[in-house]
């Protein structure tokens, strides 16, 4: 019940809220609706009483599932009202029509019956579970530890050391165009840690011109392996349909070139498709090698891996899992334990690991949180001992299923996500935490944090214990980009979020079910059935099926539930695409809508204000995309506008009227005389604006009285400003009379063709920056002049801690004049900044440089 007890949590706020603020609906039905949160309240209480639910679950395991429907009815009465209320208030609708008077007969009639069998629902709960005294939000709010880039990264590698040698040694000693290396063990026993460390090795990486890494899993396809090393090389996989004509091309890209491939988790493959990559690989007649890790030995010797080149990695000795572990479980101590008590239950608990690094590092991430109740850890390694011996399971298992029992509620049900991903993916973090907005999983508790930036701490907060592999992150600050999850860790989140009624699985792939709230669709899948599926609340197109969607409106016709739609980078014609959005604008209660990189899509139309629920509305690089209808100025509800890299030569009037927007990518910025646009004086109105990305141009055209505007939006923290290769020096005159806002923290300029930076870059009037990107430029200096010591400290940036310098040609610096006047510096990444001199690191290529701390 992770995912209800938060629905339930919010929309008891939520009924609050209205009760508190007075909301119209909320008095015409306000007996009904003070009914419903104390019956929510009830509910909450009772679920609160985990310990007799676990025992219980089977036995309730009915009253639960009908719970759960009452709760998503719930929210789907509280949305509908909310809604009717805006319509009211901006006189889209009359309170005094027979439309009118039908929707509230029918809404308290829903309620009355609501109410009643909620009252119900309390009785049977009553028999089984006893009430828990709740504390209040603020006190009960879990707060996640915030990650930055000084913070102790735990090491894996320990103990591993030896077998990436014994792989490098192979490689260097071999002979003939293509070797074969095999890694061969148990799951868990860290064949991919191994593989990706050897992947990444400077020296490994000095002997290949090119390199790839294919995640294989269970899960695979032909043409989905040869697609993804197309696009690693660089190609374009789209044009090209015939897995020989892929061959071909992939055989062209590696001429005169030596190549590392990685094929992991392979589970089986097609012999005759695996020896035409083989022979395309040869006849580059430059060295290769391609690496294979898998469970069964069988595999890596058909796959033409001789006996003496495959590697068995061993279990970590007693020294080195005790080291492992304590690397994840003290990393406030950055891995060392000081205490013998502590150090005693925790060599209990290591020996019950068998020596496995993911057993070893999930239980000892988990441990972490607890790192000052020894009582909590002798509870943990009485439970390890009991599910290892009584259930059978193993050390990986239980240290999964005991990590998962101890998350707080929020970050089951964001873990449980994930199940929808198909085995091996590389997820994107904003997507999940898209997601987890639009469904109402995240809810805001501090002002000066939003939901999108809670929402990256509590997927940093998954990463730390080692539920979540970060595939990507963001150097300065550690904000993770994408991710992926160990697929045994990707088990346990399927058997859970089956178990909770979420989706369902069949060999390990989601299925279509009449009861699934979350699907994660597939080209494998037939859309034919989505039909039924009423109760469906989050609907993704997954990355492996992209463009193919085969839309039917009659198909779709009843998911009047969904909150959340993700459907980027689809491919339709423009007649199909009119039908799509056409479906797409009847769905009122709809929250987050994705079409990024949709191709065919030229037109948002004035239908689009039927979607007054919607909170996050993403359109970035959608290239066809020419006209925004100025109707969007009624989706009152956005936080989130993102247009950035689209078609758009500007955005429509009315945008400033979005009072709630936090977010907003692709304004462009346009002359006076543009009819119809949005201008830059009309954001002052959007006082809750914290991220601005914003674009100028030989068109653009900033005034006097625009100048001070950015000045007047205190809550911004992130600025872009994309002046792409503008070299009219007017307009760059224009940038010099802008005020930036006085609490930004960071800031990009892109393309900016200018020999010096705008004049309000400077530390005095950004004194709280810290985090500065510039990128593609003619910048010839970043530092104002100084000589004297008084100078230097007149002109120091306090408060930077980043500094991003890339394809920067004409930049003549002295990095330790630089240092002197950024005194916090901790992060610098550079590349092709050919000028700059006594940087550390090769400044022709990217390269990174970090403070090292005591």
């Amino acid at each position: 019940m992770a995912v209800e007890t938060v629905l339930i949590e919010y929309l008891g706020d939520q009924v609050f809220s209205a009760l508190m603020n007075q909301a119209q609906f909320a008095i015409d039905f306000k007996n009904q609706f003070q009914a419903l949160k104390t019956q929510l309240d009830l509910v909450k209480a009772f679920l609160a009483d985990t310990n007799n639910l676990k025992m219980k679950k089977e036995t309730l395991k009915t009253s639960l599932i009908k719970l759960r429907d009452l709760v998503y009815e719930a929210d789907d009465i509280l949305t509908d009202c909310v809604l009717r209320y805006d319509y009211q208030k901006d006189g889209s609708c009359s309170k005094y029509t027979p439309d009118e008077f039908f929707f509230r007969c029918r809404m308290g009639r829903q309620l009355m019956d609501l109410n009643s069998r909620m009252g119900k629902m309390g009785s049977d709960l009553s028999a089984y579970l006893t009430p828990q005294h709740l504390l209040s939000l603020g006190d009960n709010t879990y707060r996640p530890k915030v990650f930055t880039s000084q913070d102790f990264e735990p090491s894996e590698v320990i103990g591993l050391e030896e077998d990436i040698e014994k792989l490098k040694r192979w490689t260097f000693s071999a002979s003939g165009v293509l070797q074969r290396i095999g890694i061969v063990g148990m799951g868990g026993l860290g064949k991919t840690t191994i593989a990706q460390k050897f992947f990444e090795d400077r020296a490994v990486a000095g002997c290949f011109d090119k390199k790839i890494w294919v995640s294989v899993s269970q899960d695979f396809s032909d043409e989905r392996i040869i697609k993804s090393i197309l696009v690693q090389l660089g190609e374009n996989p789209s044009p090209v349909s015939d897995l020989g004509q892929m061959l071909h091309v992939i055989n062209q890209s590696l001429q005169g070139q030596s190549c590392l491939i990685v094929m992991d988790d392979v589970w089986s493959f097609n012999q005759e498709l695996w020896g035409k990559l083989c022979s395309a690989i040869q006849k580059t007649e430059k060295r290769s090698c391609v690496m294979i890790t898998t469970r069964n030995e069988d595999v890596a010797t058909h796959m033409g891996v001789e006996s003496s080149r495959i590697h068995h990695p061993k279990v970590l000795d007693e020294k080195d899992s005790w080291s492992l572990f304590c690397n994840f479980a003290f990393q406030e101590t950055k891995g060392k334990c000081s205490n013998s008590q502590f150090e005693k239950v925790g060599k209990e608990i290591v020996g019950k690991c068998g020596g496995l690094p993911l057993a070893i590092k999930t239980i000892a991430a988990f441990l972490a949180t607890e790192v000052h109740n020894l009582g909590k850890w002798k509870d943990i390694l009485d439970h390890f001992h009991e599910l290892t011996t009584r259930k059978q399971n193993s050390s990986v298992k239980t240290s999964l299923q005991l990590s998962y029992d101890a998350l707080p509620t929020h970050l089951k049900q964001f873990l449980l996500c994930f199940s929808i991903y198909p085995e091996d993916s590389v997820i994107q973090a904003e997507q999940l935490v898209h997601w987890w907005v639009g469904e109402g999983f995240i809810q805001r508790t501090e002002h000066s944090k939003t939901a999108e930036d809670l929402g990256y701490e509590y997927l940093t907060d998954l990463v730390r214990r080692c539920l979540v592999e970060v595939v990507e992150r963001r150097g300065y600050d550690g904000r993770v980009y994408s991710c992926k999850m160990h697929d045994l860790v990707r088990d346990l989140t399927t058997m859970f979020a089956e178990d909770e009624m979420l989706c369902s699985f069949e060999a390990g792939k989601q299925k279509l079910s009449p009861d699934s709230r979350w699907l994660g669709l597939t080209s494998e899948m037939s859309t034919v059935t989505l039909k039924h599926c009423s109760k469906l609340r989050a609907l993704l197109l997954m990355a492996s099926s992209q463009g193919q969607f085969p839309f039917s409106k009659n198909q779709m016709v009843s998911l009047d539930s969904l909150r959340v739609l993700d459907l980027s980078r689809i491919r339709l014609d423009s007649t199909s695409m009119e039908k799509l959005l056409s479906w797409i604008f009847s769905l009122q209660r709809l929250a987050y809508l994705n079409l990024s990189g949709a191709v065919g899509l030229k037109e948002m139309p004035s239908s689009i204000r039927k979607l007054r629920n919607l909170h996050l509305l993403i359109l970035a690089e959608c290239s066809d995309l020419t006209k925004l209808h100025p109707s969007i100025s009624y989706l009152k509800n956005l936080i989130v506008l993102d247009c950035g890299s689209c078609g758009l030569q500007y955005l429509p009037q009315g945008i400033g009227n979005l009072s709630q927007l936090q977010e907003l990518s692709g304004f462009r910025v346009v002359r006076q005389a543009t009819p119809q646009s949005c201008h830059l004086l009309e954001l002052k109105q959007l006082v809750q604006l914290r991220v601005l990305r914003m674009n100028l141009s030989d068109e653009s055209e900033i005034t006097e009285s625009e100048g001070e505007l950015l000045s007047k939006l205190v809550k911004l923290r992130v600025l872009a400003i994309n002046t792409e290769d503008c070299k009219d020096r007017t307009i760059l005159e224009m940038l010099d009379r802008l005020h930036p806002p006085p609490y930004l923290k960071e800031l990009y300029l892109r393309r900016y063709r200018h020999k010096s930076l705008p004049k309000w870059i400077n530390p005095t009037k950004l004194s709280v920056l810290q985090y500065l990107c510039l990128e593609k430029g003619d910048l010839k200096s970043i530092n104002p002049s100084a000589h004297s010591e008084e100078e230097i400290s007149a002109f120091s940036w306090n408060c930077l801690e980043g500094l991003c310098l890339k394809f920067l040609p004409f930049l003549d610096e002295d990095w330790t004049d630089l240092q002197k006047t950024m005194q916090s510096i901790r992060y610098v990444e550079v590349s092709n900044c050919f000028n700059l001199k006594n940087f550390p690191c090769p400044v022709d290529k990217p390269g990174i440089w970090r403070k090292v701390e005591d």
